[in-house]
């Protein structure tokens, strides 16, 4: 069995290309979030935070679906041609919750 293809039982070995991706991404996201922070500390007017604040959103939105892509492309692919059809139920459940 392929193990950086599987989450099984719940974990997923990631490469370290993927892992760094990964972790630079969201400590960009970590940055911006601290930026809010020193805007608040400030004063700053609220639509200059609003539009930072917005920014922060759509980076952590652009993560969610890169790992979702990511998560059914080898996850997802892997249980169901190993005949674990639960996956399908629990990508449905996680798409719920992504979409509330």
């Amino acid at each position: 069995m392929d193990k950086t293809n599987c989450c099984c039982p719940r974990t997923k070995e990631r490469s370290e290309e993927e892992y760094r991706k990964m972790s630079n991404r969201l400590s960009r996201i970590e940055g911006q979030v601290r930026g809010i922070r020193g805007m608040v500390e400030r004063g700053a007017y609220c639509p200059d935070i609003l539009v930072q604040s917005a920014a922060v959103a759509a980076a952590v939105n652009a993560f969610s679906k890169e790992l979702l892509a990511d998560h059914i492309r080898t996850c997802v692919v892997h249980d169901i041609r190993g005949g674990n059809d639960e996956t399908i139920d629990e990508l449905v459940a996680t798409l719920q919750k992504l979409m509330k």
